[in-house]
């Protein structure tokens, strides 16, 4: 065995629009899947290989840091300097990138830094489905397809004859990540475990690795790089002679806990050289989730944008364990999992308003393990998460989400995990006073804007105080279900205190200080540093649970609806002025970022469903599109293609926790999901892909429905919903 260990060796957009990818013809659901939508503009996807929810995100990276290259791959480039591991889907954090291979024929150049080895490629040599990606290494002659298992990602590379190499390089960082240590440990011809120590976002990330090439190499050359943090990467050559089209496959499993961890992962899920089996394993197992919604009507574009949206929200959150159950903790502890699969990669301000309660339909098992996965954090840590990932709270974004994710699940009898502990858990995390200004929350009824000490600072300051309310309407609604009333009351109030944010002198909700003043010069078009990644406009609406007393505080039905149509339609400052998160632009309505996705669906409590069709539609035409810069803003692990998915199929959870969807317009003639128990729940909008965009009246399982959402217990009980199309505009056929 040859041990080397690092510390002991040294003591945009035109390019895509151009060109749109047209994913497999064959293969089922698996097939409609465009991993290429959203890898251009502001998107941030990547187009690499992952199973559902899997912990292996196996993708190209162009070796070339920035904002565009969050995801480590951005589609106008055109090189690619390897194939790591780990990869977030369409966050603005520029994280993860572990275990980096690329294939390459001798003698090689080297680009200069960060770019290093690499190889120019095209993008008419390249492949994408649901869990497979192809390319064509042009300097090298080398094909490289990549697929994954949940733990195990697998690469094929066909050579041409003559010497060639794959490099392995845990030295490779880009963005806000940067190794700390490495070690790569020749067990024997065939096989290499290590580990790559890192600290970026993620603080303290610890990945292991096992590796099994299929043919033995013939001999291992290895450096050691000196970083610039101070750390210490490990860059290993392992040398083969190839015969022409000789294909080499490489299988690597990762752990969070163990070199041993990785090794028993690489045994359990891909004991053999068998790239092809993989392959059609993680196809099925995608097919298997797609499948759970069948679309009939609509173009051949409409079905890979739906499909594709249903994958993305499926890519995380991410199984963070191995076979047995092991991951590593936020005490930086091993723990273990035990009946249940524990989960991290939760960017939780976005997923819990779409992508969380889509789930709670689609795969109900899985959310009971998420939300185990979220007690065991609270153990761990004192909290619920925020936003964690990879075993480490970055505590990015704002809120306490990991709450109406536990309450949604509960209400709608989803079990799995101890309630009253859950909301134990709830209650502790809404009341650390010292942190991000809850005291100041609790006591003044706001956080104020002002105050930055070691219990506030000033960032995002009216954005938490319309966060947190949320939340506590959470807690109350769980409260009051398991009979604790007292508890509930206290909530119902702190769940009011988005009324001490609004100014009737303004008509929005405005920053105060600590003694109560509202911020002066305020104005709702600007965006500044007290407003979450959003402005007036768009924060006035976050008052999910609370739509009727949103409407009473503005004035009454006529000023409501006044104001949504002013949103969707008062231009303000040229988009070139606009920050990087304003997207998607209609108006002040801002579809690339997650306060206003609810909004377009108001117009229901307007009394207006033609207004909130019409809109629906413009967004789903214009904003969602199958070629690279198909989306219109970060992906955000889910959110954004949730938001497609459900309002695709006619409906969306304006307020996650109620149990009810909001009816919008739906894009196919006929949408079948299956849910718990062998049911189908069964959507009829005959002519919606055909141009009849407004519902003109709902029959549920026959008889005549007038209310403007669904419920829950409909879809549940698989339950058959007639939408009457029209395509002229109808007036509200509810009460």
């Amino acid at each position: 065995m040859k041990y080397i260990s690092s510390l002991s060796v040294v003591a945009f957009l035109l390019a895509s629009c151009s060109h749109s990818v047209t994913p497999e013809s064959s293969g089922g659901l698996a097939a409609e899947v465009n991993p290429f939508i959203g890898t251009d503009y502001t998107g941030n996807t990547y187009p690499g290989a992952q199973a559902p929810f899997g912990m292996v995100q196996l993708s190209p990276d162009n070796g070339i840091p920035g904002w565009d290259r969050i995801a480590g791959y951005f589609y106008p480039d055109s090189t690619i300097a390897g194939f790591s591991h780990t990869h977030l889907s369409g966050t603005g954090a520029g994280d993860l990138y572990d275990i980096s291979f690329l294939p390459v024929m001798k003698p090689y150049d080297e680009g200069e830094p960060p770019l290093g080895v690499h190889s120019k490629f095209r993008h008419e040599t390249e492949e994408a489905s649901a869990g497979y990606y192809k390319v064509h290494l042009d300097d090298f002659g080398i094909d490289v397809e990549l697929t994954a298992t949940e733990r195990t990602g697998i690469q094929r590379y066909t050579f041409p004859a003559g010497d060639a190499a794959v490099i392995l390089n845990l030295a490779k960082a880009m963005n806000w990540d940067g190794t700390v240590d490495s070690r790569i440990t020749v067990v024997d011809s065939t096989t290499v475990t290590g580990y790559r120590f890192s600290e970026g976002w993620a603080r303290g990330q610890q990945v292991y690795f096992a590796s099994r090439f299929s043919k033995p190499f013939d001999s291992v050359d290895v450096d050691t790089v000196k970083l610039k943090n101070g750390g210490l990467g490990l860059v290993a050559r392992f040398n083969f002679k190839t015969t022409k089209d000789e294909q080499i496959t490489l299988s690597t499993a990762i752990s969070g806990v163990s070199e041993a961890g990785a090794a028993a992962n690489l045994a359990a899920e891909a004991p053999l050289d068998d790239f092809d089996r993989y392959r059609n394993q993680t196809r099925e197992a995608w097919n298997d989730m797609l499948g759970r919604v069948t679309v009939e009507g609509g173009t051949a574009d409409e079905r890979v944008n739906f499909y594709t949206a249903l994958y993305h929200s499926m890519i995380a959150p991410t199984i963070y364990g191995d076979v047995d159950g092991s991951y590593r903790g936020p005490d930086k502890k091993v723990h273990k999992a035990d009946g249940w699969t524990n989960y991290s990669t939760f960017s939780l301000w976005d997923t819990y308003r779409a992508a969380h309660p889509l789930y709670t339909i689609v795969d109900t098992a899985r959310v009971s393990d998420m939300i185990q996965s979220f007690l065991a954090f609270y153990d761990q840590n004192g909290r619920l998460p925020v936003w964690n990932m990879q075993g480490s709270e970055t505590d990015m974004m704002i809120g306490y989400h990991s709450v109406p994710v536990i309450v949604d699940a509960y209400l709608k009898g989803i079990g799995g995990f101890d309630a009253e502990r859950a909301l134990e858990a709830c209650v502790a995390t809404s009341n650390i006073d010292s942190y991000r200004g809850i005291g100041y929350y609790k006591t003044l009824g706001f956080v104020p804007y002002n105050i930055k000490d070691e219990y506030c600072d000033d960032d995002w300051a009216l954005s938490r105080t319309m966060e947190y309310a949320f939340d506590d309407y959470c807690i109350a609604l769980m409260a009051e279900k398991l009979g604790k009333n007292d508890l509930a009351e206290q909530y119902r109030k702190r769940a009011m205190n988005y009324r001490n944010v609004y100014n009737p002198a303004t008509g929005f909700m405005q920053p105060r200080d600590d003694k109560g003043n509202f911020q002066p010069a305020f104005t709702p078009d600007e965006y500044t540093k007290h407003i979450c990644e959003s402005n007036g406009w768009q924060y006035l609406w976050s008052v999910q649970h609370d739509i009727s007393g949103l409407k009473e505080l503005l004035g009454g039905e006529k000023r409501f609806a006044a104001l949504l149509d002013s949103m969707m339609t008062y231009k303000g400052v040229d988009d070139k002025e606009l920050p990087i998160f304003s997207t998607g632009m209609i108006g002040q309505y801002a579809h690339g970022n997650e306060p206003s996705h609810h909004v377009i669906y108001l117009f229901n409590s307007a009394g207006r469903p033609d207004k909130t069709a019409e809109y629906v539609r413009k967004v789903t035409d214009e904003l969602y599109r199958n070629e690279p810069a198909g989306l219109c803003g970060n992906e955000d692990c889910g959110q954004m293609s949730a938001w497609y998915a459900f309002s695709a199929m006619g409906f969306y959870p304006v307020n996650p926790v109620s149990g009810q969807y909001e009816i919008g317009s739906p894009r196919f003639d006929r949408v079948s999901i299956k849910v718990a128990d062998g049911k189908t729940f069964t959507v009829n909008a005959p002519g919606a892909s055909s141009g009849k965009i407004y519902v003109k009246g709902v029959k549920v399982n026959g008889k005549p429905w007038d209310k403007s959402y669904l419920t829950h217990d409909m879809i549940s009980s698989g339950a058959t919903v007639d939408f009457d199309m029209s395509d002229v505009p109808a007036k509200a056929w509810y009460k």
